[in-house]
């Protein structure tokens, strides 16, 4: 299995997509420059895709499939043979026994660490303990269904983020039945590491898009923002919410509408509430995350949404150079403050 299996809690489903301007060479209007390189495949259970509009060098390209490679196999909650499960499934030797304590790799403790930092500031609404309950919701089934509750109620008692502690590379769970769900952060931080890599070859003209998670590099190699268009919520793919000017940001989005299905005419969708076991019900269609890191936009856009709108937007306004709007189930749009004002955004006619 891949790291995105579907029953983790977030796969970004508003599917974000990029919208590309030709530009012309210096002093040769009839001559295009060349298409960007890039390299497209099927990863961490989404759809994979870098473009670099600066270099020819495609080896560039195949070090950050790679890449994604490398971290399925420390991330991925359902590879048997990746890092996290063995964590989970307590098949790494005890560093001291008596507290549950286990020695893990630096990658694998600085998502924990960071996962454990927006569990806090969303005050649990948001928790990477949540693996039990998510583990009991399988979305990819033919003919998905509704957890037993009783299954439910069972798990309840282990989510909860303050039984994990992170102290340098050290991992404690305070509990035996405590599993660590990273879903919300770990493609945010796959692409983060790509961009760093990138980065240090010398590009300064590139996108990344790890299924919807997207993190430009700089501009377009004639100067302009590159251009991102948002999904809008249970509409075609090619039918925008939104379109945003992006230079050298993540946009990462959470919704309702992908990751779904109805019974006895309700709609059921990822985004669990760890309190509850249940989808979140709170009046919001989706949350859309800009910042510099995508690892923080892909913590924020899953703890803004789970704490609804005014403590969400709360959040989102508390944090230096992010922004964010919210979809609320009336289709309206809710801006932070000054988003407007430092992102030029041009909201689609219904």
């Amino acid at each position: 299995m891949s790291l995105y299996h579907i029953s983790w809690k977030k796969i970004i489903f508003l599917n974000i997509f990029l919208v590309f301007s030709v530009f012309l060479l210096p002093g040769c209007q009839k001559e295009k420059t060349e298409d960007p390189i890039s390299a497209t495949d099927f990863k961490l259970n989404t759809v994979v895709t870098v473009k670099i509009y600066d270099s020819r060098d495609k080896s560039l390209l195949t070090e950050c499939m790679n890449l994604c490679d490398k971290y399925e196999n420390i991330f991925s909650r359902t590879k048997t043979d990746s890092e996290l499960y063995k964590l989970n499934h307590r098949q790494i030797p005890a560093e001291n026994t008596e507290n549950n304590t286990y020695k893990v790799s630096g990658d694998l403790a600085n998502l924990i660490s960071t996962g454990l930092k927006y569990s806090s500031l969303s005050d649990g609404a948001f928790d990477i303990s949540i693996e039990p309950l998510t583990s009991l919701w399988d979305f990819t089934a033919e003919n998905p269904q509704v957890p037993d509750d009783a299954l439910i109620r069972q798990a309840l008692p282990a989510c909860d983020y303050r039984n994990i502690s992170v102290s340098g590379t050290d991992i404690t769970l305070k509990s035996k039945t405590t599993a660590i769900e990273l879903g919300a952060v770990a493609k945010g931080y796959i692409a983060d590491q790509m961009k760093e890599y990138l980065v240090s070859q010398g590009v300064k003209s590139a996108i990344i898009d790890l299924g919807g998670n997207v993190l430009c590099i700089g501009k377009k190699p004639d100067g302009t923002p590159f251009k991102v268009g948002i999904q809008k919520p249970f509409a075609d793919r090619n039918e925008t919410i939104a379109t945003m000017d992006i230079d050298g940001k993540s946009v990462v989005s959470s919704g309702i509408y992908e990751r779904c299905f109805k019974q006895d005419g309700v709609l059921y969708h990822h985004i669990l509430n760890p309190r509850t076991g249940y989808p979140y019900d709170n009046g919001l269609i989706a949350v859309t995350i800009i910042s510099d890191r995508s690892t923080d936009g892909d913590a924020l856009s899953t703890a803004c949404f789970s704490m609804g709108l005014e403590k969400g937007m709360e959040l989102a306004q508390s944090i230096e150079n992010v922004q964010a709007f919210f979809v609320t189930d009336d289709y309206k749009i809710h801006y932070t403050k000054d988003f407007q004002k430092e992102i030029h955004v041009t909201e689609s006619v219904s």
